[in-house]
């Protein structure tokens, strides 16, 4: 499954580093861009009181153009968790990224740490994950599998619009189909 294959990838990278670890999180269970994971900081990760969450600004790409957009994007317990425990562990200040290295570099993580996994289970699969793979099964996990309604995923993903989500939307099987439509009547 696709929560279990995220946690493999964050074993093995942190192998090499709990800062290479700290980045797969952030895309696999957080849902950030490659590009969105240097902008996380520990000022930006707070405890949504209306909605009881954990969630951390971050700054991104804008699928309208333009301007980097800011979201607010959602954080699983076990991830907050891990985040303060890197930060004070490494002694990140508050102002700092948890992860200070440039965008090609948390990609590259990702492929080396996969190309080893490839050769560790060797299972060919995944020599061919990338950065942007996680956010994207990240993404359709949650609208599929999950059921996790698009315009939650849109707010916390930082999508802002339908059509730059609808890549994201598998098309439903008839058992699907047939489970929600029969509910309702």
């Amino acid at each position: 499954s696709f929560p279990d294959e995220v946690d493999q990838l964050a074993r093995k990278a942190r192998e090499s580093d709990w800062k290479r670890r700290i980045a797969v999180l952030l895309m696999g269970k957080v849902g950030l861009r490659a590009s969105g994971v240097p902008t996380a900081k520990l000022q930006g990760l707070t405890y949504n009181d209306e909605g009881e969450y954990w969630q951390l600004t971050v700054k991104g790409k804008n699928t309208k153009g333009g301007e980097k957009a800011t979201r607010d994007a959602f954080v699983p317990d076990e991830v907050k968790r891990e985040l303060m425990n890197y930060a004070k562990e490494r002694d990140i200040s508050p102002s700092e990224p948890f992860v200070d290295v440039s965008t090609d570099s948390v990609r590259r993580w990702v492929r080396e740490a996969a190309m080893e996994l490839a050769e560790d289970t060797e299972n060919e699969r995944w020599n061919h994950v990338s950065s942007h793979d996680l956010r994207r099964s990240w993404c359709t996990h949650h609208l599929v599998e999950k059921d996790v309604g698009v315009r939650v995923m849109m707010e916390i993903g930082g999508w802002s619009s339908y059509a730059a989500i609808e890549p994201y939307l598998a098309k439903p099987t008839p058992s699907k189909i047939g489970a929600e439509m029969n509910n309702l009547y």
